[in-house]
């Protein structure tokens, strides 16, 4: 199994905006039966760190590419990485490898 995180770079000021894009993104996904539900989660500015982040985070399986055959990207999803795209600088995926009972070394 494994954790994919979705970050965005918000523009100034547009990082609660983004967000929310984000957690609609994440419901048509989940909707559409392509996604488990995510957490999303954000940092405008008022707390350490990196500023300006958005973060969308979920669980799969295993990691498959949207461009695989027969896979259908719902059309609202497209319509709002459209306005996200407005929002946000640039983008990026990370994966990492959840640590399941199973995987524990002993």
């Amino acid at each position: 199994m494994y954790v994919v995180t979705r970050v965005w770079e918000a523009k100034p000021m547009e990082a609660r905006r983004a967000a929310t894009l984000a957690a609609l993104i994440s419901e048509v996904y989940e909707k559409a039966g392509q996604r488990s539900s995510a957490q999303v989660s954000f940092n405008g500015g008022t707390l350490p760190g990196e500023t300006n982040r958005v973060y969308m985070r979920w669980i799969e399986d295993k990691i498959e590419s949207p461009y695989r055959g027969g896979n259908e990207i719902p059309e609202k999803a497209f319509e709002l990485g459209a306005k996200m795209r407005e929002l946000t600088v640039r983008s990026w995926v990370e994966f990492e490898e959840l640590l399941t009972e199973d995987k524990h070394q002993k």
